[in-house]
C-alpha cells in the first residue's frame, strides 16, 4: 500500500496491517477519489475566483450635485445612489423634470437663460418649486395619474413626461416671460432615452431621462483651476453641470480615467463632453455672455483633428461615464483607478 492510502486509512483510526487485503484496496480507491476531488476543486477555485485588482488612488470625492429639473439650479448633497440613469438622493433624481414648450420640445438655459435661477428642493411628500423673487410653488412629489402625458423631445429624441399640472405651468411661463412652457416628470414605467441613438460610443443599454446624453459627468476641481487661471473673470464648479466633483488629481487626469472605484461603485468613461453656450450663463444672475469660457476653452481644449467627426469643434470639458455596478458615493469617498 502507498503511502497516500497509509495516510488515508490512519485518518480514520485504522492500522494499515490490521485492515483485510480487499478491505484495505475498497478503502484505498475511495481515499485516491477523494483526494483527487479536493486537488481538482483546488485548481477549478483559482481559476474561477477572481482576480483581485490592484487600487490606486487618484483623488477625493469633493462635491456631488443633482439637477432635478433639466437646466435649472442643482442640488448639492452628501451622499447619493449611483442608479443606471444617474444620481438619486431620496425622491430627487437627476434631471428627471422637463421644462417644455407648447409643441413638447425641451425649453433649456441655451434659450432661456434665467432657468438657471429656478430650484426644486424635496421636503417629505411635497416639492418646492423657487426663485429670488418669486413665490413658491408646492407640488406634490408624485403628479397625479389623471395628468396627462405629454410627447416631448430632447436632442430630437422622443420621449414622454407626466405633466405636473397647471400651477406649475403658469409659474414657469410667469417667471421666464417670454413663451407658455409646462413642467413634465419622468416616471419610471416610460420608456428612456438611449444614449447610443445620440452618440455611438455609449452601450445599447445606457439610456437617460432627459439629461443630454450620459447619466454622469465627471470633473476634476484641478482642471477648473486651470481653467480659471486663464481667464479674468471666474467661473464655477456649476457653470459646468457636473455629477461628481474630484479633488487631488492632475489637472484633466480624469481625461484618462478608464475605469473608477468609489465605494462598491464602478463607473466607466465613454467620452468628453463638448461645451456649448450654456456654460457662458451666470449661474447667479441668469445672464448669458455668450464668450468666456468658451473662447478661453476653445484656445486650448479642441479635439484632435482626427476626432472631429465625434467631437466637431466644440471644446471638451469634463468625461461622461456611465455606471457598471451600482451603489452610494459620499463626499470624502476615495477614488480609486481601476484601468487607465
Amino acid at each position: 500500500m502507498g503511502a497516500s492510502g497509509s495516510w488515508a486509512l490512519a485518518l480514520q483510526g485504522f492500522s494499515a496491517s490490521r485492515v483485510p487485503r480487499q478491505l484495505r484496496s475498497t478503502w484505498l480507491s475511495v481515499a485516491a477519489l477523494g483526494l483527487a476531488a479536493v486537488v481538482l476543486g483546488t485548481v477549478a477555485w483559482r481559476r474561477v475566483r477572481p482576480r483581485r485588482r490592484r487600487l490606486q488612488q487618484v483623488g477625493t470625492v469633493s462635491q456631488l450635485w443633482i439637477y432635478p429639473i433639466k437646466s435649472c439650479k442643482g442640488v448639492s448633497v452628501s451622499e447619493a445612489e449611483c442608479t443606471d440613469m444617474g444620481l438619486r438622493c431620496g425622491h430627487l433624481r437627476d434631471r428627471f423634470w422637463l421644462v417644455i414648450n407648447e409643441d413638447g420640445n425641451m425649453v433649456t438655459a441655451r434659450q432661456e437663460p434665467r432657468l438657471v435661477l429656478v430650484s426644486l428642493t424635496c421636503d417629505n411628500d411635497t416639492l418646492t418649486i423657487s426663485a429670488a423673487y418669486t413665490k413658491d410653488l408646492l407640488l406634490p412629489i408624485t403628479p397625479p395619474a389623471t395628468n396627462p402625458l405629454r410627447q416631448c423631445r430632447v436632442h430630437g429624441l422622443e420621449v414622454q413626461g407626466r405633466d405636473c399640472g397647471e400651477e406649475a405651468a403658469q409659474w414657469i411661463t410667469s417667471f421666464l416671460k417670454t413663451q407658455p412652457c409646462r413642467l413634465v416628470h419622468f416616471e419610471p414605467h416610460m420608456n428612456p432615452r438611449r444614449s447610443q441613438l445620440l452618440k455611438a460610443r455609449f452601450r445599447s443599454k445606457d439610456h437617460v431621462a432627459y439629461s443630454d446624453v450620459s447619466p454622469y459627468l465627471v470633473l476634476s476641481e484641478a482642471s477648473l483651476e486651470d481653467l480659471n487661471s486663464r481667464m479674468e473673470k471666474k467661473v464655477k464648479t456649476i457653470n459646468f453641470r457636473p455629477n461628481i466633483v474630484i479633488s487631488g488629481c492632475d489637472v484633466f487626469a480624469e481625461d484618462s480615467w478608464n475605469e473608477l472605484l468609489i465605494g462598491d461603485v464602478e463607473l466607466k468613461r465613454v467620452m468628453a463632453c463638448t461645451r456649448c453656450l450654456l456654460t457662458t450663463v451666470d449661474p447667479d444672475t441668469g445672464i448669458m455672455d455668450r464668450k468666456e469660457p468658451m473662447e478661453t476653452l476653445k484656445s486650448y481644449r479642441l479635439c484632435d483633428p482626427s476626432e472631429q467627426p465625434l467631437y466637431g469643434k466644440l471644446p471638451l470639458f469634463g468625461q461622461y461615464f456611465s455606471l457598471e455596478n451600482p451603489g452610494t458615493v459620499k463626499v470624502g469617498d476615495p477614488v480609486y483607478l481601476l484601468s487607465q
